[in-house]
């Protein structure tokens, strides 16, 4: 039984999940990074429930009246540590780093704004840069995002460039088919 619960709770540790939910609204970081925004008061955002095909790692949200909707998305992205991914999968691992953002989206679906707020990985900071960030304004899911054309590339954070064009574009893809529902 003692090793039950101790797999348990190291599972818990390791997918980076927390008793209280990571992404409510409550988390002190993202409430402090929303409440720079002048329109995202957290009691105005209701979750979002996702379906079963769309399970992700964070948690989508909506405010405002019906035809006034604005959208959030808070979530995790893995990256690999520095060094590389798992040889055999080429994909980030248990062992990997992460870094914590959000979306902010207008009714159209369309990104306003992306934000990292908490980056827990020892590599690749660059792509925190606002500037850098900036360039997915106005993605709304109907052109693809590719590193080194749509998408400037950094040298020397190559992984969570990948790994955070590709978040986005996933996430924006399971909002707009959860919006049509």
């Amino acid at each position: 039984m003692i090793k039950l619960i101790t797999a348990a709770f190291v599972i818990f540790i390791f997918t980076g999940l927390s008793p209280a939910g990571q992404w409510d609204l409550e988390n002190k970081s993202l409430r402090k990074e929303l409440a720079k925004l002048e329109e995202t008061e957290p009691s105005a955002w209701k979750e979002m429930v996702v379906a079963e095909p769309y399970m992700v790692e964070g948690k989508f949200f909506r405010s405002g009246d019906s035809g006034q909707h604005k959208y959030l998305y808070a979530g995790r992205v893995k990256t690999c540590r520095q060094g590389g991914c798992s040889a055999s999968s080429g994909l980030p691992s248990v062992n990997s780093e992460f870094f914590d953002y959000f979306i902010l989206y207008e009714g159209n679906m369309a990104v306003s704004l992306v934000k990292i707020y908490n980056y827990e990985a020892s590599h690749g900071q660059e792509v925190m840069n606002k500037g850098w960030l900036k360039q997915f304004r106005r993605y709304d899911g109907s052109q693809a995002l590719t590193v080194g054309k749509t998408i400037d590339a950094i040298s020397g954070a190559t992984i969570s460039v990948y790994a955070l064009t590709n978040d986005i574009q996933e996430k924006t893809s399971i909002l707009k088919k959860m919006a049509k529902k």
